[in-house]
């Protein structure tokens, strides 16, 4: 039986750079993957808004999961019918595994007053705030605010407070996942559980190919997605340490950062 690739790539500090959120290095690489009819399914802690104009720079019409794998995105006609869990939306149809945004800013609220200047969350900041926190453009910093299942909380008071926030909110129901900038308030749900999900759909939808999963990712919210690939690749970030895995087989690191490491990585494992 035939074999497909499926890849899983986180976008910040992955397949975008992580200072200047290019992806020009992987351009020549993304190219091929599309000649060779392989997908590329974006699984990030950005939001719907901002992938619907990412995917149209990075020339992706693939699903797209979001958000920490809050949601996933599959274009209408991806397949030949509706999966029957998910539900119409805008010209997608959508697998939700969270709970909507206005739950856990409720949450956050309840639990604010013990943390008082501790902390800021993307609902309370202005554009420019969210600029100067994430290096984005004004355009792009008012995309990323555009949040429907997750809050990503900026922490400036001690570790020691931040890990008391997180069990306060862990108590109420909350399911927090640490990212390389932002602390992000959701369900219980994460890119490993959105990734497994797609797979499988995937799958499904194509009996004639025995697929395999590639993920790629930088950050401590990769951990899941990179655990539950067939193969994991974890790409060189500048700024911290590669992601602690369990798994001791089917694992790469990149030598480079960012998309020189991804695309170096998926000429290694696709194209060698």
């Amino acid at each position: 039986m035939t074999y497909q690739y499926i890849i899983f790539t986180d976008l910040d500090g992955t397949l975008l750079d992580h200072h200047t959120y290019s992806f020009a290095a992987a351009l020549p690489t993304l190219a091929k993957l599309d000649k060779n009819g392989i997908p590329v399914i974006a699984n990030t802690s950005k939001t719907y808004a901002e992938l619907v104009e990412l995917r149209q720079q990075l020339k992706l019409d693939m699903p797209f999961i979001v958000e920490n794998g809050a949601a996933v995105y599959i274009p209408e006609g991806f397949y030949p019918h509706q999966p029957s869990d998910t539900v119409a939306k805008n010209g997608f149809w959508v697998k939700e595994f969270s709970p909507p945004i206005k739950h856990w800013l409720e949450l956050i609220d309840s639990v604010k007053d013990g943390f008082e200047g501790e902390f800021t969350h993307f609902s309370e900041m202005s554009t420019e705030q969210i600029c100067a926190a994430t290096g984005l453009s004004e355009q792009d910093a008012k995309l990323a605010a555009t949040r429907e299942y997750c809050e990503p909380v900026l922490w400036t008071g001690s570790e020691q407070s931040k890990t008391l926030f997180t069990q306060a909110i862990e108590e109420l129901g909350a399911s927090p996942l640490r990212g390389g900038r932002f602390l992000h308030v959701t369900g219980d749900c994460n890119k490993g559980h959105a990734l497994e999900w797609m797979a499988a759909s995937y799958q499904k939808h194509h009996p004639e190919y025995k697929c395999r999963s590639i993920a790629l990712g930088d950050g401590h919210n990769d951990i899941a997605m990179l655990e539950k690939a067939d193969l994991a690749v974890r790409i060189l970030s500048p700024t911290s340490p590669p992601p602690p895995l369990q798994r001791q087989e089917g694992v790469t690191t990149s030598t480079g950062y960012g998309p020189v490491g991804w695309a170096e990585c998926i000429e290694k494992i696709v194209f060698s």
